[in-house]
């Protein structure tokens, strides 16, 4: 098949591809982009979660073919090491990045969330955020990262 994509802003073609390749392949070996991390390969963890037309997906279980035409957001198109988004910015600063495995996708559902609802409750978050499993911080600075990202959001849109 061929396949159209935008990834982070980013136009790509492929003239011929397999319509069952999965989303997470296409992204790390043929673009390159290795922060969708390959955990379960099953959709049950999900570290591999990218948004796809804003929404937050699977790229392990998601074949190409359900991709085509759409826009694809990875952690790398939020912001750069040079040039973090802030949200990236409270990761850091509220030590919710431990061994990083699961880091690109909580940052990509924390961005979801807070576009969805800046208004979002720390309970909210910790149910929101439960399809990606995270084995080293406990969940609570990730939690509170989000929030802070939130009331960030909150105090930029009140001015």
């Amino acid at each position: 098949m061929k396949l159209t994509i935008f990834v982070n802003s980013k136009k790509y073609e492929f003239e011929e591809i397999d319509p069952n390749m999965r989303l997470v392949d296409l992204l790390r070996d043929k673009l390159g982009i290795t922060s969708v991390k390959i955990g379960c390969e099953n959709g049950t963890c999900g570290v591999c979660t990218v948004l796809v037309d804003g929404v937050p997906v699977r790229s392990c279980i998601t074949p190409v073919s359900k991709v085509n035409g759409k826009k694809i957001l990875t952690v790398e198109g939020l912001g750069t090491p040079e040039n973090p988004h802030p949200l990236q910015k409270f990761f850091i600063e509220y030590d919710a990045v431990q061994c990083g495995f699961c880091t690109p996708a909580m940052i990509l559902y924390g961005y979801y969330i807070v576009k969805k609802n800046p208004d979002v409750t720390k309970e909210e978050i910790k149910k929101m955020i439960s399809p990606v499993l995270c084995r080293c911080t406990g969940y609570i600075p990730i939690i509170e990262a989000i929030k802070a990202y939130a009331d960030f959001v909150k105090r930029r849109r009140e001015k």
